[in-house]
């Protein structure tokens, strides 16, 4: 019995190393669980508060479609004249889309010249709202 005893404490000192060493490990991973699990909570109230804010988004835009439904529609000539504005829209944005980016020149200047002033009327002093002028006085 005396030859066991030896192996004995060997098995029970590389035993308690084990369990040294499984106590080390286990020590991060609960503080990693720990981690995950608040985590988890602050992201399942993230989730909460963005399904809040949609339910009232929704509710908001309900009602807006339903105080829209009960106005009356504007006139016929009104609304082909809208229909005729965004249709024109529609096909202006291509020219618009590279200056609007700050991509490209202003889609009304020409590539080969410089946008010019409209040519304006010479004025008279009528035009300005100044009193006339003198006349020139003659020689006696």
């Amino acid at each position: 019995m005396s030859s066991c005893l030896p192996e004995d404490i060997e098995l029970i000192e590389k035993h308690e190393e084990i369990l040294r060493r499984r106590a080390e490990l286990l020590e991060p991973m609960e503080s990693r669980r720990q981690q995950l699990k608040v985590m988890k909570r602050k992201q399942v109230e993230v989730c909460e508060a963005a399904r809040a804010r949609n339910t009232t988004l929704l509710q908001d835009l309900q009602k807006i479609e339903d105080r829209l439904r009960g106005r009356p529609l504007p006139r016929p000539d009104l609304l082909a004249l809208e229909t005729r504005y965004w249709a024109s829209v529609e096909e202006s944005i291509p020219a618009w889309e590279n200056f609007l980016l700050g991509k490209g020149p202003h889609p009304t200047d020409g590539p080969e010249q410089p946008p010019r002033r409209a040519k304006q009327k010479p004025s008279t002093a009528k035009d300005r709202g100044l009193p006339p002028r003198p006349r020139p006085r003659t020689a006696r």
